[in-house]
């Protein structure tokens, strides 16, 4: 151990050389903070790997029950909905200027800034609360995968109609196991290199759908494609496609929003060029890369399976061979929501570990750093606090993962719920109150229509989650009567 630092913010990662030689203050940027290095390219990856989720493997699915017209609108409408938005939240991470501002630390600490009230509460009750579900959720998604490796193997062996229905518990201790020891990545600042991983699995499962979609296509298959998607009384009751499209407007909708890690990634990018200004390229360039992997996912998936298609390709075999590309596809998967899994809980564990260090300064368990060199890394800081805290987090996402087998549904309603005020009410009230646009003026009433408009889509998409959400817990019950 090559020494303790005990300090009042867990920002501060100086070397204790660094101190010794009095270089400290060329270190350090001008809220006093270590010195931000993030790049265009980190904050890109960071966005990618926020944005990009398995979701995007049923994306097919999606436009299935939309159709040929409506489908490729509605993707193409949210990209530019969440690309605008996001560029109004970049010009808000410095306040009241956006260039020369004083920084804005987190989500919550911008709505401080230029809305504040009650507001603020609001804003961390949709930001964390999506959060914590979001990790809970990526827990069963990845476990998901990794037994899509298994019963791929067992297909493969046995023959398509076998009975390969391993359970996903050890999947999903596994995957908190791996949590654990990443949690202790101290903040966004040190995420880069498995952002930039996880970005490059997700290119690499989605084409590797993109791929299979394109030879099953071009192997003749006959898939029955609409217009208008599938169709009432044939392939569904006309209150399922209501039900459905309402749902996949949501999935769409929420499948672009990264808003709840955006201030945070911002926080990493170097003073110069300006923050916002990087921002707004990085958004420009994930959500650009995001859209055409979206929308080749999507419409080629569609054009694979028609009204057919399953709800996730890949983990839903809508493919059994190759099954080696299936596994290495299902690696991808698991290994990209294992760097999207800390994307989404820094935030949570900044908040949390900046507020205990505020209530108890002088606790030594919370605020001491103990040096410990680590051979081929260097010096690394181990605060216990962190250590307990974090570990304890990752297991209690799990055990709820394990509880809840619906939880992905639940993940539909909160996404639902936070989606418009944190993708695009929070954004569009702070750029009208920060460049004090006039009330009732073009600009002000084509924001507010935009803000309303997405807030119907909130409003139908809970409405479908709540929906599906009640179909699932009925299928539940009869497993708990036989219990």
């Amino acid at each position: 151990m090559a020494g303790n630092l005990n300090t009042n913010t867990l920002f501060v990662e100086q070397a204790p050389e660094t101190i010794e030689k009095g270089d400290i203050g060329k270190n350090l940027d001008d809220d006093g903070r270590f010195k931000r290095t993030g790049t265009l390219l980190t904050a890109s990856a960071h966005i990618i790997t926020a944005v990009i989720g398995s979701g995007v493997l049923s994306l097919a699915w999606s436009i299935s029950q939309l159709g040929w017209i409506a489908g490729p609108v509605v993707l193409v409408v949210f990209s530019f909905i969440t690309y605008f938005t996001s560029t109004l939240l970049a010009d808000c991470y410095r306040s009241p200027d956006p260039i020369t501002g004083k920084r804005n630390y987190t989500y919550m600490d911008v709505v401080r800034a230029n809305l504040g009230g009650m507001k603020v509460q609001l804003c961390g009750i949709a930001q964390y609360g999506n959060l914590i579900g979001v990790t809970i959720g990526y827990t069963i998604t990845a476990s998901i995968s990794m037994v899509a490796v298994r019963r791929s193997n067992c297909y493969h062996k046995h023959g398509h109609q076998a009975k390969c229905n391993p359970s996903d518990y050890p999947y999903m201790i596994i995957f908190a196991c791996i949590q654990i020891v990443l949690s202790q990545i101290p903040n966004f600042h040190k995420l880069s290199w498995l952002s930039i991983l996880a970005a490059v699995m997700s290119f690499s499962y989605a084409s590797i759908g993109i791929g299979l979609s394109i030879a099953r296509v071009a192997g003749g298959a006959h898939a029955r494609t609409t217009l208008t998607g599938r169709t009432v009384g044939v392939d569904l009751s006309s209150s399922e496609k209501v039900w459905r499209t309402f749902e996949s407007i949501g999935n769409i909708a929420f499948a672009y929003a990264y808003s709840t890690v955006l201030v945070e990634i911002q926080d990493t990018l170097k003073s110069s060029p300006p923050e916002n200004k990087v921002m707004k390229k990085a958004t420009f360039a994930g959500i650009s890369t995001t859209s055409l992997f979206y929308v080749l996912c999507g419409c080629v998936g569609y054009a694979a399976f028609g009204n057919d298609a399953p709800g996730n390709f890949l983990t839903g075999f809508g493919f059994f061979e190759p099954f080696w590309l299936i596994d290495l596809a299902n690696v991808f998967i698991a290994i990209h929501l294992i760097g999207a899994y800390q994307v989404f809980c820094q935030p949570v564990f900044g908040f949390v570990e900046k507020w205990c260090n505020k209530r108890w300064p002088e606790s030594k368990f919370i605020t001491t750093e103990h040096c410990i060199d680590v051979p081929l890394y260097g010096i690394y800081y181990l605060n216990l606090f962190r250590l307990v805290w974090r570990t304890v987090y990752v297991i209690v996402t799990a055990v709820l993962a394990m509880l809840f087998p619906f939880f992905n549904e639940v993940m539909g309603f909160l996404g639902a719920a936070s989606f418009w005020p944190l993708t695009v009410y929070f954004p569009i009230e702070m750029h009208i109150a920060r460049t004090k646009i006039p009330k009732f003026s073009f600009t002000w009433t084509w924001l507010k229509i935009l803000s309303w408009t997405c807030l119907m889509v909130s409003v139908v998409a809970a409405a479908g989650s709540i929906q599906g959400l009640i179909k699932e817990i009925e299928k539940y019950k009869p497993f708990q009567t036989q219990e």
